[in-house]
């Protein structure tokens, strides 16, 4: 294993990975390419095939060292090495079962320990919480100090922090939480029932998208349903190795919308779904709700992907786009990690864009590598997620479209960023969102 012996713990026992798991990795290099980690640095351990590799020294007995968890933290857990691997190796969970395992061993700072609690188990779990955030995000913003700030300079100074701050989502009042309880009828004939899982942050930061979905999928016949009692779904958890918290947060989705109920569970967030699909897996050991986890996960589906398999306007002949106004743009997508190369979904946004007339789509090179967005990898990795958002917004930037597309949150606001550092001025939406927009525009 590279780097430094210095041993962080000792007698770490052999969970993580499971081993089936690290022993279908043969090597072979194939997913060199499709790590953004290995693109940017070139180095074998901040590859999928060397993280694999250190995970099995790990595993078999070789201690847990500084190096082994830099290299496991770089990783943006983007899941492009599955979509390139030949044998199938499941990286997400392996990444996901090494980083819940370094979590039982490894030793955090108190404003580390703090931060991390305080962000993923209180903040993302409790919607007064969030509303009070939100309206200080708010009141930071209209007030002019956030641009103040930006104009001044003086973010410059703050290192990090200021880095962060440029990826500070906008509070858009009013939040969508009063929308949470409420069911919204279909538009002409009902043909679906669907439960929409408004997300946590996105009541905050993305409620105009959150009302745009909704009536997009009103438009298609469908009678859409805001569970009561909804909340976070437990991604982030997932991914920063909190196993506990987000079974628990599972948990609680799973009971807040009972899948005989719905014809379909939806989520914007590809993020989002990318882990709502895999709740089989996460509360696999749990008795009382593995069927139910299942039953679950097998009506969740990406809102891209069901917009895709059906008309969009019921009773149209051929369907798609028939009552669509037209957009005069050139347009790109951005693929999202989680829909890519987590759930495999890549034609459905396309079939959506290419429904609405007047639009004209031109793909971008490497549309399916990551933005470096990947959940709060932005945050706590800010150098290596912005070196990656610049090659990206290169290559939006040759495509010459006025707006650039993708379909999560989280994408949508690391391009925003990329878009205001890098761009030319290109705005940024979800494919709903445009969607939206065609069915609203005025003739």
């Amino acid at each position: 294993m590279a780097g430094s012996s210095l041993i962080v713990v000792e007698g770490h026992g052999n969970s993580g990975p499971a081993q089936a798991d690290l022993d279908r990795c043969v090597h072979c290099g194939l997913c060199l390419n499709a790590c953004p980690t290995y693109r940017e640095l070139g180095l074998e351990m901040d590859s999928p095939r060397g993280r694999i590799y250190q995970m099995n020294q790990v595993a078999n007995g070789a201690p847990i060292t500084p190096d082994y968890i830099q290299h496991l933290d770089l990783c943006l857990a983007c899941r492009g090495c599955e979509t390139a691997c030949p044998s199938g190796v499941p990286y997400g969970r392996m990444i996901e079962a090494a980083r819940a395992h370094l979590e039982q061993h490894r030793r955090r700072g108190p404003i580390a320990r703090w931060g991390r609690a305080l962000l993923l188990k209180r903040l993302l779990s409790s919607r007064s919480l969030l509303q009070i955030a939100g309206a200080g995000l708010y009141l930071y913003q209209a007030s002019g100090a956030q641009r103040i700030l930006r104009l001044s300079g003086l973010l410059k100074l703050l290192g990090p922090l200021g880095d962060i701050e440029a990826l500070a989502p906008s509070a858009e009042v009013p939040f969508f939480f009063p929308q949470i309880g409420k069911t919204f009828p279909a538009e002409g004939q009902r043909r679906f029932r669907v439960a929409f899982l408004a997300g946590c942050v996105a009541n905050v930061a993305f409620a105009r998208l959150n009302e745009a979905t909704v009536r997009v999928l009103q438009k298609s016949g469908c009678e859409v349903v805001i569970p009561a009692a909804q909340g976070c779904c437990g991604a982030l958890a997932v991914h920063a190795g909190l196993r506990e918290e987000a079974c628990r947060l599972a948990r609680a989705e799973v009971d807040a919308a009972p899948a005989g109920e719905y014809d379909a569970i939806l989520t914007n967030a590809a993020g989002c779904g990318s882990t709502l699909k895999e709740y089989g897996e996460l509360l696999a050991g749990d008795e009382e709700y593995r069927e139910k986890a299942h039953r679950f996960s097998g009506k969740v589906k990406d809102v891209t992907e069901f917009l895709a398999s059906i008309e969009l306007r019921p009773g149209l002949g051929s369907g798609l786009g028939h009552e669509m106004r037209p957009i005069d743009a050139v347009v790109t997508y951005q693929d999202s990690c989680h829909l890519a190369h987590g759930q495999k979904i890549t034609s459905a946004p396309r079939k959506l864009i290419r429904s609405v007339p007047g639009v004209t789509f031109c793909e971008m090179s490497n549309a399916d590598t990551c933005c470096g967005s990947a959940g709060i990898y932005n945050l706590l990795e800010n150098q290596m997620a912005t070196q990656i958002l610049e090659h990206k917004i290169e290559k939006v930037n040759a495509t010459g479209a006025s707006i650039v597309l993708s379909a999560n949150p989280g994408c949508l606001l690391q391009l925003r960023a990329g878009v205001r550092l890098y761009g030319r001025g290109q705005r940024v939406m979800h494919v709903v969102e445009l969607l939206d927009l065609a069915y609203s525009k005025k003739e």
